[in-house]
């Protein structure tokens, strides 16, 4: 059954169930807004003992307060479920007695007497919104929808699962919420979570998952939706712990960063690759070749030599002096504690740390065979002893990574000492900076150096490790960045999310488990989504024709949508392009939502002219689009992850010239076709490239 909109304005009668479901939505603000109002009413002044107890509790009661907003526009709850029978814990029990009504929505709402009037969509009681169905109705006998307008709740659609004469249909509002025109940052699906995502989203935290997802299939929310769910489930675990959402760039990050506080929560830190490396300053760039041999995982073998390397065997005994007695360590001692250390293979800070104690410890073996009682300060104080620090200053000197990173890319000698049997000597001859920085600071480093800084920093001391991690578009990562996200997880687990045909870097992952080995959690569980619900029909096909020549073996994705999207390709003269382009954008501007015009990086400065030329006020990506500006310009190398409603594309052939093969070059096409949720229009005047073929 399916209600249409009607005009909120017009007071439906008594009897209707609209009605009765917008006087819910009313009372339920009106609790969350007396939810608020009990947390700001807080008087803190005698129940903490100190100031920081103060500091600390009046932030987590700021945090409610921002976590019980109640956002304009965004629909408190989104669907409902009538229960056949009693639940105990949470959970539906057959054979129980019959009870009213469950309202899904992004939080919960209770009233003044502490009765659910809204259930927040992680709780198990709401599973079932997401995956009953009429062959496994979960004991649901009614799943109900909700249509909004502006926050105004407009329209309802019913599914009677337990009746078997109901015909299986698509959901109109389910439709329509995923076709909604985007504009601003990305939202939320807690709406419209598929069964098939819902069991990712829910998979437990004890277990590191990768979803191989094609283009609109919704990996990224299932990821920010984990997150989410796992937070709810594991709160203090992970209040604990962290959390951590990597993307490729900032104009992703700032595209998705108002999904996760729309759900409720507001304290998961977001970072790229290059936030967590930022040990040195990136100034300079390397040639593909280079930056793939820095990326490769055999880096880090040369990375271990090179640190190891500073170990030296003693040469003669240590004698230590205390007050009047002398105490002897002859060197072969030394030589069997520094031997075991290295054996060990622990961090070289670790094993720096632990030498001097166990050559204290050897000191108070002499003293109590002397007939002294020597205790555990007498030992911390031997530890510090001038000749001590000496020796191990001398046989464990401390190592600076940065400073190590810089011999190995500037001392040929050094480097090859290290490399050998790793590296061969072209490896080696690409490794070496044309001209060496003098010093850490005035080196020109590049973004895979900063990477190798890493690894190095993590030879000496221990990455701190979170408790969960999300890795999105993890398919362009190199090895060596593999290593650097699963070094900050190496107690917890992840989730990786990815599309092996968009990988668009020399270096980019051939398959998921070469890449999770690399993560070092090769016993993550691998999920693929096929079903594509952001992408028009007509689209993905169009796209998809490139996956044989460039990803060979990947299923291509079926799109669910029933409107198949519009698709058009215009051919125009080499001297008409860029008007052909902007006349493409104003037709695309008369529809609402989004609008993004996509091009080769090398293509963006003209088309920036000729927009302006045309009076076309144009965003960057990273820029918030609004009803007054929605036409963004986008280089395509910071198109993966974005969408728009309507695309317009720049030269097909310009792109993926833009590229340094082939391979590289098709699949950087692949995600720019891909960006559009109603319409593309491609503009060239170069042919496009033969793997498309007609339209």
């Amino acid at each position: 059954m399916s209600v249409p909109a009607v005009d909120p304005d017009q007071p439906p009668s008594a009897g209707d169930p609209l009605a009765r479901e917008r006087a819910h939505l009313t009372a339920s603000r009106s609790a969350l807004r007396a939810m608020r109002e009990d947390v700001q009413a807080l008087d803190i002044k005698d129940v903490t003992a100190n100031w920081v107890n103060a500091a600390v509790l009046e932030r987590q009661i700021e945090d409610r307060i921002k976590a019980l907003a109640d956002l304009a526009g965004t629909p408190l709850f989104f669907g409902r479920l009538d229960y056949l029978h009693t639940t105990q814990e949470g959970q539906p029990v057959a054979g129980g007695d019959p009870i009213g009504t469950v309202y899904i929505g992004r939080r919960h709402v209770h009233d003044a007497d502490g009765d659910p009037m809204v259930i927040d969509w992680r709780a198990p009681v709401s599973q079932p919104f997401y995956r009953a169905s009429r062959r496994d109705p979960q004991d649901v006998g009614l799943r109900r929808r909700f249509g909004y307008t502006g926050g105004e709740l407009t329209a309802y659609e019913d599914e009677h699962l337990s009746d078997p004469g109901e015909l299986e249909r698509t959901s109109r509002l389910l439709q329509a919420e995923i076709e909604r025109p985007r504009v601003g940052p990305m939202r939320d699906i807690v709406a419209t979570i598929q069964p098939e995502q819902d069991e990712i989203v829910r998979s437990d935290l004890s277990g590191s998952v990768c979803v191989q997802g094609g283009p609109g299939t919704g990996k990224t929310a299932v990821g920010l939706h984990r997150v989410a769910y796992l937070l709810y489930a594991h709160r203090e675990r992970l209040a604990r712990t962290g959390t951590l959402v990597i993307g490729p760039n900032r104009s992703f990050l700032h595209y998705i960063e108002q999904v996760l506080p729309a759900l409720g929560e507001l304290e998961v830190r977001q970072a790229t690759v290059d936030d967590l490396v930022a040990h040195v300053e990136v100034r300079g760039a390397d040639a593909a070749a280079t930056a793939v041999v820095k990326g490769d995982a055999r880096m880090a073998e040369v990375l271990r030599r090179a640190v190891r390397s500073h170990v030296r065997l003693p040469r003669e005994s240590l004698m230590v002096v205390r007050g009047s007695r002398r105490w002897r360590v002859p060197a072969y001692e030394i030589e069997e504690m520094v031997r075991e250390l290295l054996d060990r293979d622990i961090r070289y800070g670790a094993a720096r740390e632990a030498l001097p104690q166990r050559i204290a410890h050897a000191v108070l073996v002499r003293m109590e065979q002397a007939g002294e009682a020597p205790d555990d300060r007498v030992q911390n104080a031997v530890a510090r002893n001038a000749a001590v620090k000496a020796v191990v200053k001398e046989c464990w000197p401390p190592v600076d990574p940065a400073k190590l990173v810089l011999r190995l890319l500037s001392d040929a000698e050094f480097l090859a000492e290290h490399a050998e049997g790793v590296l061969t000597e072209d490896e080696q001859k690409l490794l070496l900076w044309e001209k060496p920085g003098r010093s850490v600071k005035s080196a020109k480093w590049s973004a895979a150096d900063a990477v190798l800084v890493d690894e190095a920093t993590d030879l000496v001391e221990r990455t701190h490790s979170l408790g969960h991690v999300v890795l999105d578009e993890a398919q362009d990562l190199s090895p060596m960045q593999y290593r650097a996200v699963g070094r900050r997880c190496t107690t917890g687990s992840a989730t990786v999310l990815g599309d092996l045909a968009q990988g668009t870097t020399p270096w980019a992952t051939e398959s998921w488990a070469q890449a999770l080995g690399h993560l070092g959690k090769p016993e993550a569980v691998v999920e693929e989504l096929t079903a594509g619900f952001r992408v028009p029909r007509e689209v993905i096909a169009y796209a998809s024709r490139l996956l044989p020549h460039m990803s060979p073996g990947l299923a291509a994705v079926e799109s669910v949508r029933e409107n198949p999207g519009s698709l058009e390709v215009r051919h125009t003269r080499a001297e008409d392009l860029d008007a052909a382009v902007v006349a493409a954008c104003v037709e695309a501007l008369e529809h609402e939502g989004s609008i993004g015009l996509i091009a080769a990086d090398a293509r963006i400065a003209p088309l920036a002219e000729a927009l302006a030329a045309a009076g076309l006020p144009h965003l960057s990506p990273g820029e918030e689009t609004t009803a007054e500006s929605r036409l963004t310009l986008v280089p395509a190398s910071l198109a993966k992850g974005l969408e728009y409603d309507y695309v317009v594309l720049d030269e097909p052939a310009a792109v993926v010239d833009g590229e340094p093969d082939e391979r590289t070059g098709l699949r950087r096409l692949y995600v720019a076709l891909t960006r559009a949720v109603s319409g593309l229009t491609v503009v060239h005047s170069a042919s496009v490239p033969e793997q498309l073929g007609a339209v």
